[in-house]
């Protein structure tokens, strides 16, 4: 290990190439750690608060001796940094001949067969699309990734990808004409020769299942796989491991096979005749429910008679659709390419709500929406599953394909403590054959990982966490407001608003406000917008959905009187540093709502096995999304702000102490007045009494 401390010392190539480059230790025992878990081919778990430098941390271990490197991250956001200027700079720091490739989910390519099929079918919406089609041809005729984000002239949100793109669902494979131009497989063969490949969490899932479609999978060659943001893992495992059947997906098989079959078999049927049923049954499906959104477990379903019989109609509909296809699919690739997806989602129809075996517990429910729906087909865990595929059944690189190994797969409980053990009656168990890093700055609740490595069976996970080096006490206030009323009461976000309102003045803004549900974002926007505007506050509100995430971003930074209103998206993965953001409210501690169906089946099994689901599961989980939202405040070691939260649990309730002990160790108060000081950069005059506060009520 002498080699890492020689790269990070203050003399080293590090420090050489980026200026005010400081020794930080936790960072250097971080890539120690990196480093033996490469070596002998181990699987760690590693929890580097703000400021830490983890990304540095695993990357020059990895470009040094980690042979073949994934990296996957949580969002497209980290992805595009790591891969534009993170490597490129420890790359070039460190002087190393390391190819590097960047890999996006196949939405993000222009596909040349739905190209053509959008230009031949003169199909589209508005002027604006036919425009942004001109412009996306002449662009695939010149660009060599066929990446969406490099085309200047269409914004990467306009509906005419939709078009031009493939999804899983309607690639044609290897039968598609434009095969060997594929920009989507051009980028698959970069990654592949490339050392170093930067995927994200979903697309390193979906590479699992590339064997299904003949294509060579990136996870075997890979000799070290490193997740940064890995508190996302279990949701987006859950959602791969599971299966879904939208009236999305049904709705675009009638669209395909209408364009399909008019272009290449117009003599077979009256194909708009032929897919009216499907169509209708889909609809009737949804029509089964009210107006209103909500989620239902199989076994609660309000009027379980009628779905049955719309259920049993769209199975009858689909099924004779699929046969259709099927008695035309010999006259081109693209018939017998949508036979394939009629089948296949007949088969998950058919699987859908078929009794649960005991041996994998998983839960059949229902999505509806405000104008569709979705049938879930999930695992309650994924521990098992996820640790085969890591591991392989014997300990080999898994070989059969992720839907067959669900079918014997088995629960299994991580090791709860922060090494090994090494007298575990599974020391026989199957050793990784590539290194495995799991990273983020929110894995642990005080110190304690049992909550992440139960959940992903990383029960062989050497497990370590290195504190934010930032300065808590000095450049932050914890401030919750006395007299809120319980979050379940209907005033709770007026309330929280208005406590919050003196604080936004003093600050002039330069605030987000993060609620849990896009409810509370559209009431607590409203609110202050009529609060501002009556008072003639020269504060601006922008409310997430006005525009698209980056550009909210970038009006909030520009305009510095701003306040943000957001949901879950902008609880993590937004770095805004210095005086553009100095005060971060959040309206209610995130627990899981209780109306989620796999969550409550989570919480019954656990109280079966003689757990508390509320301590064990709901309470880590609501603190490590409440870390998240902290997290967006203090970004560097100059930033200084107020954290104000609008729940009273975290005072009144047994499990609050246990909350704010997992948060930075920031002064605590319940007075406005420390707050309001706080951001005027004066001394709050009762900050030891309400420490001291805070302190009492929480024990």
């Amino acid at each position: 290990m002498d080699d890492i401390d020689a790269l990070f010392a203050a003399d080293g190539p590090l420090a050489r190439a980026f200026e005010g480059y400081r020794v930080r230790q936790p960072q250097v025992e971080m890539a120690r750690r990196v480093t033996q878990a490469i070596r002998e081919r181990g699987t760690v778990v590693l929890e580097a608060g703000t400021g830490v430098g983890k990304t540095a941390a695993y990357l020059v271990p990895a470009l040094l001796e980690g042979g073949k490197v994934i990296v996957s991250t949580g969002t497209k956001t980290l992805q595009d940094q790591l891969f534009h200027r993170d490597l490129p700079a420890v790359r070039a720091a460190l002087a190393v001949p390391v190819s590097i490739a960047l890999l996006k989910g196949r939405a993000n390519y222009v596909c040349h067969h739905h190209l053509a099929r959008a230009e031949q079918e003169a199909m589209l919406a508005s002027k604006q699309e036919v425009r942004d089609l001109r412009q996306v041809a002449r662009f695939a005729e010149l660009s060599k990734t066929g990446d969406k984000a490099e085309c200047a002239t269409v914004p990467e949100t306009a509906t005419i990808w939709q078009r031009v793109t493939s999804t899983r669902d309607n690639c044609l494979g290897g039968e598609c004409p434009s095969f060997t131009d594929c920009f989507v497989l051009k980028a698959r063969k970069q990654a592949q020769d490339a050392d170093v490949v930067v995927v994200n969490h979903h697309l390193f899932f979906a590479d699992l299942m590339l064997r299904e479609e003949g294509v060579s999978s990136l996870l075997p060659s890979a000799q070290t796989v490193i997740f940064d943001e890995a508190h996302q893992l279990t949701d987006t495992a859950t959602l791969f491991f599971g299966e879904t059947v939208s009236s999305s997906q049904l709705l675009e098989l009638c669209r395909d096979a209408l364009a399909e079959g008019m272009t290449e078999a117009r003599d077979a049927t009256n194909w708009p005749t032929a897919l009216a049923p499907l169509e209708r049954a889909t609809r009737e499906l949804r029509l089964c429910f009210g107006p209103q959104q909500q989620k239902f477990a199989a076994v609660q379903l309000p009027d379980p008679a009628a779905f049955a019989t719309a259920l049993a109609k769209l199975r009858d509909a689909l099924s004779e659709v699929s046969e259709l296809l099927g008695s035309q699919a010999e006259r081109g690739p693209g018939l017998a390419q949508l036979h394939r997806r009629a089948n296949e989602l007949e088969q998950r129809l058919a699987r859908w709500n078929t009794p649960e075996r005991d041996d994998e517990p998983e839960l059949c429910w229902v999505d509806v929406m405000a104008s569709s729906i979705q049938l879930h087909r999930t695992p309650i865990s994924v521990a098992e599953l996820f640790r085969r595929q890591r591991l392989g059944p014997d300990g080999d690189e898994p070989e059969a394909d992720p839907a067959e190994a669900d079918d014997d797969a088995s629960l299994a409980a991580g090791n709860l403590d922060a090494e090994p053990d090494e007298s575990s009656p599974d020391d026989d168990r199957p050793a990784p054959k590539q290194a495995w890093i799991f990273t983020s700055a929110t894995l642990a609740v005080k110190q304690n990982f049992s909550h992440f490595t139960r959940d992903l069976g990383l029960d062989d996970a050497a497990c370590h966490a290195w504190a934010s080096p930032f300065d808590y006490p000095q450049q932050s206030l914890l401030y919750v407001p006395d007299g809120i009323p319980e979050p379940s009461h209907p005033g709770h976000t007026d309330a929280v608003v208005d406590a919050a309102l003196p604080l936004l003045r003093a600050n002039r803004g330069r605030a987000f406000v993060l609620c849990t549900s896009l409810r509370a974002v559209e009431r607590a926007a409203q609110r202050l917008r009529e609060a501002f505007e009556a008072a003639g506050d020269e504060i601006i509100v922008l409310q997430q959905g006005q525009m698209a995430r980056g550009q909210l971003l970038d009006r909030f930074r520009a305009a510095g009187n701003a306040v943000l209103v957001g949901s879950q998206s902008f609880w993590e993965g937004v770095d805004v540093r210095g005086e553009a953001l100095s005060l971060v409210v959040i309206d209610k501690l995130p627990f899981t709502p209780p109306d989620d169906p796999v969550l409550a089946k989570r919480l019954e099994l656990l109280a079966k096995e003689g757990g508390n689901p509320f301590m064990e599961h709901q309470v880590p989980q609501a603190i490590i999304s409440l870390k998240q939202g902290a997290g967006r405040l203090i970004r560097g070691e100059t930033d200084r702000g107020v954290l104000m939260i609008g729940d009273t649990r975290l005072i009144t309730k047994h499990y609050g102490k246990r909350i704010w002990q997992s948060l930075p160790p920031m002064r605590r108060s319940r007075v406005e007045a420390d707050a309001v000081a706080f951001l005027l950069n004066a001394e709050p005059a009762t900050t030891d009494a309400a420490s001291s506060d805070v302190n009492e009520a929480a024990a």
